[in-house]
C-alpha cells in the first residue's frame, strides 16, 4: 500500500474510495536517432517504435508514461481502469504504467516524483554519451562530439577486432581525460582474451569492462579478472541476489544496475555497504518521458557516481521540449509535481505513427 502520510493530502471521495484509473489513451511514435546514432541502425525507430500513454482518472490528474522499443499498450484498459493508484506499492512498478502512477500521484499530491521514491541525493545526474556498434573512426568522431557537448564519460558497444584501435583514436579525438565504459556484451569470450584486451588497454583512461565475458555459472572468472587488471570490471545485474552473490566472491568493481525502483535502490545499497560506486539502466534509448523518469530514480541512490544509460538525448526529439538535456554531462532533476515535464504537442503530432 501507499505510504499513509501521503494518503492523509488527498480527500476521499464520499463513498470512502480515492481516485480510481478511467482510461488510457496510446500514441505510438516514430523518433530517429540523431545521425550518428541512426546510421548504425537505419529504420530501427520505425520497426521498433516508442508508444507514449496518457493515463486519466476520475479526478482529472492525468499522468504521462513511455513504453519500451516496439511495446504495445492495446490490451492496458483491460487490467487497469478501475485501479485505484494510491492502492499501489510505486517503487516495485516499472515500465509506461508505473512511470504513469509516480506522473499522478506526484501531481496530487503536489509532489515531484522523487519524493515518492525516497531521498534524495542528487539535484543533477550524471549521464554518459554512447554508440553502438561502430567502426574505430566513427567512434572517434563520436568521442569528438561528445566531449564536445560536454560529458566526460562514454560508453561504447564494444566488439574485440577493433577495441584497441577505436580507443587510441577516441583517446585522440577527444583527449586522455576522457572516460571510456567498454562494453562488448559479453562478446570478448572468455577471461584469457578479456585479459590480454585489457592489458593493450590498460594506459587509456577505461573506466569499466562491463560483461566482457558470461561470469555464471559462478563468479570465479570475474574475480581472476580482478586479480590480474588495473581495468575495474562491472557486472550489469538487475537480481539482488547476483549483486550479493558477486560481492562475496569478490568479482565486481561496481556495477550497472536495472530493475524497478525497490530493487534498483536495494542493490545499491549492496554495492554501498561494499564500498563500490555502481551506474543506472533503468530506462535506455528512450525519450524524455522515461529520461525524466530515470532521472528520479537516479536522484534517490546515493553510490550512483558513475554517468547512468538513461539516452533520451540521442533521438531526434524527446516529446518533451528539450527539457532533460543534458549540460556538461549532467541532467538537472526535476523539481515540479509529478515527472516534472508535458508532452509536446506539436512534436508529438509530428512524430506519431498510429
Amino acid at each position: 500500500m501507499f505510504c499513509g502520510a501521503y494518503l492523509t493530502a488527498i480527500n476521499p471521495l464520499p463513498n470512502g474510495e480515492y481516485m480510481k484509473i478511467t482510461h488510457i489513451n496510446e500514441y505510438v511514435t516514430a523518433v530517429p536517432h540523431i545521425p550518428s546514432i541512426e546510421k548504425s541502425r537505419p529504420g530501427d525507430y520505425r520497426e521498433r517504435p516508442i508508444s507514449i500513454i496518457e493515463v486519466y482518472t476520475d479526478e482529472g490528474i492525468v499522468g504521462i508514461g513511455e513504453g519500451g522499443r516496439g511495446q504495445s499498450f492495446s490490451e492496458a484498459e483491460k487490467e487497469w481502469v478501475g485501479v485505484e493508484p494510491l492502492s499501489l506499492n510505486l517503487t516495485t512498478m516499472g515500465g509506461a504504467i508505473g512511470m504513469a502512477l509516480f506522473d499522478i500521484i506526484g501531481k496530487a499530491l503536489g509532489v515531484p516524483a522523487h519524493k515518492l521514491m525516497g531521498a534524495k541525493h542528487w539535484d543533477a545526474v550524471p549521464v554518459g554519451w554512447w554508440s553502438p556498434p561502430l567502426e574505430a573512426h566513427e567512434f572517434a568522431a563520436m568521442a569528438e562530439e561528445g566531449a564536445r557537448r560536454g560529458f566526460k564519460t562514454h560508453k561504447l558497444k564494444a566488439r574485440s577486432r577493433n577495441i584497441v584501435e577505436t580507443v587510441r583514436l577516441m583517446t585522440e579525438a577527444a583527449g586522455p581525460d576522457y572516460g571510456i565504459i567498454v562494453d562488448p556484451n559479453f562478446e570478448f569470450g572468455d577471461l584469457n582474451k578479456s585479459l590480454r584486451l585489457a592489458d593493450a588497454l590498460q594506459n587509456y583512461n577505461i573506466e569499466a569492462f562491463e560483461d566482457p565475458f558470461q561470469y555464471l555459472p559462478g563468479w570465479h572468472q570475474y574475480r581472476d579478472f580482478r586479480r590480474h587488471s588495473r581495468i575495474p570490471i562491472a557486472p550489469h545485474l538487475g537480481d539482488p541476489q547476483k549483486v550479493m552473490s558477486a560481492i562475496r566472491a569478490e568479482a565486481a568493481d561496481m556495477f550497472n544496475l536495472g530493475g524497478s525502483v525497490e530493487s534498483a535502490q536495494a542493490m545499491a545499497s549492496m554495492a554501498e555497504a561494499a564500498g563500490m560506486p555502481v551506474w543506472l539502466q533503468v530506462v535506455g534509448l528512450g525519450l524524455g518521458i522515461s529520461g525524466a523518469y530515470g532521472t528520479h530514480v537516479h536522484s534517490t541512490i546515493r553510490n550512483a557516481t558513475v554517468p547512468s544509460d538513461s539516452l533520451h538525448f540521442t533521438r531526434e526529439n524527446d516529446l518533451v521540449g528539450g527539457v532533460m538535456e543534458p549540460v556538461d554531462g549532467f541532467v538537472k532533476v526535476p523539481d515540479r509535481p509529478g515527472l516534472g515535464v508535458e508532452l509536446d504537442r506539436s512534436a508529438l503530432k509530428r512524430y506519431r505513427i498510429g
